[in-house]
């Protein structure tokens, strides 16, 4: 595993990463890549990561640290396993992740913190500026996918605008007839989540019941839960995502995770940048 992949990727080091990582972080943000010879999943992570940052030319820069080498860094940054990736932001730790993700949730964590390269910036731009009623784009594209019925894109775009119409089983049957190279698609993974938290919330008692449960006792997990996810699908994103967060800091390890797993969902369908990169800071605050 190499850092000269691309100029946006650098070996760092402890004499030299206030200069290298936070002094250039107040320019552009920094991915710190902790790592080792020895890790199988570095091995994935670290292409990708070296990929992307090529990808994006210079919106951000992938600095890599090999743990045994630099072991006063890994250290100071409390890593406990490899890989683990940092994001470091005008000089400050705003967030990371431990474990080797998947492309497409690479970046979803980029997008959540601004940073995208130039072309897709002004693609998302364009998207929003063209936004049609949802009705209406079904009835577009269900026309489109018809005529062109060997389109897998087209029908992705399709399962899209059901999920904004609640057409949940429909966008199911879709998913799964997509090819390998569209499933793991960043627009995928998104309607994936959607789809798990519609299943999570499936025959939750009303919103009334679960208020007055938690009106009762602060500390139903399950209560809680739910009520988040239900806010979450009823457009009330900070609420349920305040529920959500007020669960793990209670018990993180609940359900094997399910407060942590569900939030990441909630990150992948809010398309509200500067609430999920709120949050994203707020939930690593209290993981790392």
């Amino acid at each position: 595993m190499t850092a000269d992949a691309t100029p946006h990727v650098f070996d760092a080091t402890a004499d030299r990463f206030q200069t290298d990582v936070l002094q250039r972080s107040l320019d552009v943000p920094v991915l710190v890549d902790f790592w080792a010879t020895w890790c199988g999943p570095c091995r994935t992570l670290g292409p990708m990561l070296e990929k992307l940052a090529a990808e994006y030319n210079g919106a951000f820069l992938l600095a890599k640290v090999d743990v045994d080498r630099e072991q006063q860094l890994a250290a100071a940054f409390q890593v406990r396993s490899v890989p683990t990736v940092f994001l470091v932001k005008d000089g400050q730790l705003v967030d990371g992740f431990p474990g080797a993700l998947p492309e497409g949730q690479l970046r979803e964590f980029l997008r959540a913190h601004g940073i995208e390269p130039a072309a897709a910036v002004e693609a998302a731009a364009g998207t929003r500026a063209a936004a049609a009623d949802p009705h209406a784009e079904v009835v577009r594209l269900r026309g489109e996918v018809a005529a062109k019925p060997d389109d897998d894109a087209l029908r992705l775009d399709l399962a899209l605008a059901l999920l904004r119409v609640g057409g949940t089983a429909e966008v199911e049957q879709i998913l799964d007839q997509l090819p390998a190279n569209l499933a793991t698609d960043d627009r995928a993974e998104r309607a994936r989540a959607h789809l798990r938290l519609v299943a999570a919330a499936k025959d939750a008692p009303p919103t009334e019941v679960l208020e007055a449960a938690l009106a009762a006792d602060p500390g139903d997990l399950r209560a809680r839960h739910l009520l988040g996810v239900q806010r979450l699908l009823q457009g009330r994103h900070e609420d349920g995502l305040e529920h959500l967060l007020d669960l793990l800091r209670r018990d993180r390890a609940w359900e094997d995770a399910l407060a942590r797993r569900t939030l990441i969902d909630a990150f992948r369908v809010i398309e509200d940048e500067d609430l999920v990169g709120r949050y994203r800071r707020r939930m690593s605050s209290l993981l790392f």
